[in-house]
């Protein structure tokens, strides 16, 4: 049988180890310590955000975030539709409401049309939303502009999940600083990785400030251990920020490998039938997280998305839907949507193409002959 080729796979740069024999070195291994710090500072200088707190996944971020926005049962917060489940699990731990929100066609974020309409009618039914979550998905940003400009219109705090987006842009500034709070994942198939782990970064340095606190068990500040509120044990431990030290020295470079992956894809795959890239808006910059492409059967004499999954599958390729929208999910199908249904149609069309910095080039050559063939009938 073929190798196998991942999706995405972690990408070690070298220094990693360093890093990691010097927490060894010095025994610095349990939560907190120097590459901590370090790792936050990082993040700082890379986003441009003025603080950071690293924390063990994204999914602690977003949670320490609605917290601390005063989330509780029965509040709605607005939330996209099309995204992975982290995204809306948060909220639905605080007791909370997510109301989905249904995708544009330019970006396959969060659509502001729908946005202001479901803020409006939220509002006229007398649950004005706690705070409105949208996704930079597969590393290319949401409408921003728009969507902050709602935010900042009804007086709703805007809170990014940046999980797949580190390094995106829109006209130079990060993805993951237009809101109050963002959201960063470097779970192992992240563009760099912590093996697990996230962050959240914002300009308030208070409000990140709180989520430390609430991050190590919300310990007061006494010899003994007293606490006044509920904590959690969110932290990053001081391994696994030296990880993230060693691959903060290559994350330009993943994201320009993962950027040429897409264009080789693009520049062999483009010209079949029915086959459709997801590109950049006017001054939108995208780190490439994951290719995807759409397949459109009408065009091609019946090849799907589904046909090409199985033929890659069966070549020990792996490749992956595009994200199930949340409004169609069992778990949050009760739950109040506005829908215009383009992430349905993304859902049953679209497909994700291997797209790790660790690709060879013959192992993307083998992904677009495997998908040429699929077409060598047509």
């Amino acid at each position: 049988m073929n190798s196998k080729i991942w999706l995405s796979s972690p990408h070690m740069g070298g220094d990693e180890f360093n890093f990691v024999k010097e927490a060894f070195d010095t025994n610095w291994i349990a939560p907190l310590g120097p590459h901590v710090n370090g790792f936050e500072h990082d993040l700082q200088e890379f986003t441009g955000a003025k603080h950071a707190a690293a924390l063990s996944s994204g999914t602690a971020a977003l949670h320490l975030a609605l917290i601390m926005l005063g989330v509780g049962p029965g509040d709605e917060v607005i939330c996209q539709s099309f995204t992975f489940s982290a995204t809306a699990n948060p909220i639905v731990y605080q007791g909370a409401i997510p109301v989905f929100i249904d995708s544009e066609e330019d970006t396959w974020n969060m659509c502001p049309i729908l946005l202001e309409e479901a803020i409006k009618d939220r509002i006229a039914k007398g649950k004005k939303p706690k705070a409105i979550v949208p996704v930079h998905l597969y590393g290319m940003p949401a409408n921003m502009e728009r969507i902050q400009a709602l935010a900042t219109q009804y007086d709703i705090p805007l809170v990014e999940d940046a999980a797949e987006a580190l390094g995106s842009k829109i006209n130079g500034k990060s993805a993951g600083t237009f809101g109050l709070m963002s959201i960063l994942s470097f779970n192992g198939n992240k563009i760099i990785t912590t093996s697990g782990g996230g962050a959240l970064i914002s300009d308030n340095k208070e409000l990140i400030d709180k989520s430390r606190f609430l991050a190590t068990q919300a310990r007061d500040a006494a010899p003994h251990y007293q606490h006044s509120q509920i904590g959690y044990n969110y932290r990053m431990s001081n391994v696994c920020a030296g990880i993230g030290r060693g691959q903060m020295l290559v994350l330009e470079k993943h994201i320009d490998l993962r950027r040429k992956v897409y264009s080789t894809y693009v520049d062999q795959l483009s010209a079949l039938p029915g086959i459709k890239f997801l590109t950049e808006p006017e001054g939108y910059f995208s780190n490439r997280w994951l290719t995807t492409i759409l397949v459109n059967p009408e065009e091609n004499n019946g090849v799907t998305r589904e046909d090409i999954r199985l033929a890659l599958e069966r070549e020990n390729i792996e490749s992956r839907p595009l994200w199930k929208p949340m409004h169609l999910q069992p778990v949050f199908e009760k739950y109040p949507s506005y829908t215009n249904n383009v992430s349905e149609q993304l859902f049953n069309n679209g497909l994700c193409l291997p797209s790790g910095s660790n690709l060879t080039a013959d192992d993307v050559q083998r992904v677009i002959n495997e998908i040429k063939n699929i077409y060598k009938p047509i």
